[in-house]
């Protein structure tokens, strides 16, 4: 046998049994595998759904971002929370929002007819008496609300034996008003200038009752 024949028959020893000892070490592949493991024991890799646990019982944001949270204010809000689960401060306020433009202007306008099943008798009547006195004096309100330039909740209080609830709401507004005496001569504002006006309202419902509105029960600064 001639040395390169010699060489190749050893050379074809040597890869059979390298591919032979590989085979053992490695194992064979047969149909679908699993993707390989990352090499964490099982008990160490994390657990996707404790990353979001969430505590039952912790503060409720929707209380916590309007009142200090253990404050007497926040156990009336939760009250009410109980009494209808679907109650929420956010969207109170978003309605207050739209209620103080809509109360308002009917003031200023001397129309209180459309707002007057939102208002408690006693608020009814301190605005009639000056829409009254207006017409008695012969003027009359040029009035453009602007906008709320902000609106917090103050203040929350609840009867547990009523199950009357009372939400006090500051507002910011700005608004443009001109008073004019009857004959059109300005004796209050300017025109085209925007004044800005506080005000401090209190609204009051019977949670759980089937009566959806909140109506005014106080005003003030």
């Amino acid at each position: 046998m001639n040395s390169p024949l010699l060489q190749l028959l050893v050379l074809a020893g040597i890869a059979v049994f390298l591919i032979l000892r590989l085979k053992s070490v490695l194992g064979t592949r047969d149909g679908f595998e699993g993707p390989p493991r990352s090499g964490l024991p099982e008990t160490t890799k994390p657990d996707p759904k404790r990353e979001f646990e969430v505590i039952e019982g912790g503060p409720d944001p929707d209380i916590t971002d309007h009142v200090p949270e253990n404050s007497d204010a926040a156990a009336a809000l939760a009250q009410m929370k109980r009494i209808e689960p679907d109650f929420s401060v956010t969207e109170f306020l978003q309605g207050a929002r739209g209620a103080y433009e809509w109360i308002l202007m009917a003031f200023e306008r001397g129309n209180l007819d459309e707002v007057t099943p939102f208002l408690s008798e006693d608020v009814y009547e301190a605005f009639a008496q000056v829409v009254d006195a207006r017409q008695e004096q012969g003027l009359s309100v040029e009035a453009e609300f602007i906008g709320v330039r902000s609106i917090t909740m103050a203040d929350a209080s609840f009867d547990d034996a009523t199950g009357a609830a009372q939400l006090t709401v500051k507002y910011v507004g700005e608004l443009i008003s001109v008073v004019r005496d009857a004959n059109g001569e300005i004796v209050e504002g300017q025109p085209g200038q925007p004044k800005r006006q506080k005000d401090s309202w209190t609204f009051e419902r019977v949670m759980g009752s089937d009566d959806p509105n909140w109506r005014l029960v106080a005003t003030g600064e």
